[in-house]
């Protein structure tokens, strides 16, 4: 469906509502161009904004049917993005990726959202609130939804951040508990999450050099500033992977060692009740002659022997650091 659709003349917006012919006819206009904002369009819906632009036949493909890659190619007299917004979901510890595509032409830029994780009103209300910026054209449509998108990677970078040191306390406390499967958890998260992002870094240094055409040569800087920010949040995504793998590790590590006394405390026990099962075991066999079978003080020495030898075997595990 149609979220908005607005033209923008001289830096500023036209205000009123602007129905999706009309658009099209205002923006044959000189200093002038729309924005048509889509969310999740069917192929019908988004067929005559196709036809309007002119937009290449693969692209719309991708744009409706979403499940693509960051990048940037172009097509003709139109440049086609594909970002991947995201949003950290503290409670349950993941990112949710959403899907936002661009069309940017000389007069006009269309954005197709899919997902929750790309609601662009906010970002329109401060674009519009730079005239200047604005005058550029629909290249700062594509400034302002990079950096947009960008921005909203700090949130989620924090969030990954807190829950790995979270798990870090976790493997490394006194009172150990196996973190395995939450770490896992974290592991799958930020590997989604690089992904995102470092499909984006080749597109934006391409847009920070000026190397696409379509966009104004005086957004270099700005782009150039969004990059410095994406290069950030993507070494700390690739370190939150290098980070994880090392905790897993460690956590493994500690499994097997905790496993390891478990067994060893399990050895000890076995072989401290082995001896008065054997001593047990030879008494059972009742036999006619055995030592001490007439004597008054055999059961009390038997026991005897048994206790003190089970007590003796406790003290040396003691000392092992078995028990």
């Amino acid at each position: 469906m149609i979220v908005d659709c607005a033209l923008y003349e001289h830096g500023k917006r036209r205000p009123g509502e602007l129905g999706l012919a009309d658009a099209f006819e205002a923006a044959r206009a000189p200093d002038a161009f729309v924005w048509i904002g889509l969310h999740e369009p069917t192929a019908d819906e988004f067929d005559a904004v196709r036809a309007e632009f002119g937009l290449h036949e693969l692209a719309v493909e991708d744009a409706v049917t979403a499940h693509q890659r960051p990048k940037l190619e172009t097509y003709g007299d139109s440049l086609f993005v594909v970002l991947k917004p995201a949003r950290y979901d503290d409670e349950e510890e993941s990112v949710v990726i959403g899907e936002l595509m661009l069309f940017i032409g000389e007069s006009f830029a269309v954005t197709v959202r899919h997902g929750e994780a790309s609601a662009l009103a906010e970002c329109r209300h401060q674009l519009e609130s730079q005239p200047d910026l604005l005058r550029e054209g629909p290249g700062a449509v594509l400034y302002a939804v990079l950096d947009w998108v960008v921005d909203d990677y700090m949130p989620v970078v924090e969030g990954l951040d807190n829950d790995i040191q979270e798990v870090e306390e976790t493997v490394f406390a006194p009172a150990q508990g196996d973190a395995t499967e939450r770490i896992y958890k974290l592991k799958r998260e930020a590997l989604e999450f690089h992904r995102a992002t470092a499909s984006l870094v080749d597109p934006l240094d391409r847009l920070a050099r000026g190397q696409v055409p379509l966009v104004p040569e005086g957004l270099g800087h700005y782009f150039r500033d969004v990059h410095d920010h994406l290069l950030r949040v993507f070494e700390q995504a690739d370190g939150f992977r290098d980070l994880l793998t090392s905790v897993l590790e460690a956590n493994l590590a500690q499994v097997g060692v905790r496993q390891n006394e478990d067994m060893r405390k399990i050895s000890a026990w076995v072989a401290i009740a082995a001896v008065p099962t054997a001593l047990a075991g030879i008494y059972g066999m009742n036999f006619e002659f055995m030592p001490e079978l007439e004597w008054r003080f055999g059961y009390p020495l038997a026991l005897l022997l048994m206790a003190g030898c089970c007590t003796l075997l406790y003290r040396a595990f003691r000392r092992s650091g078995w028990l």
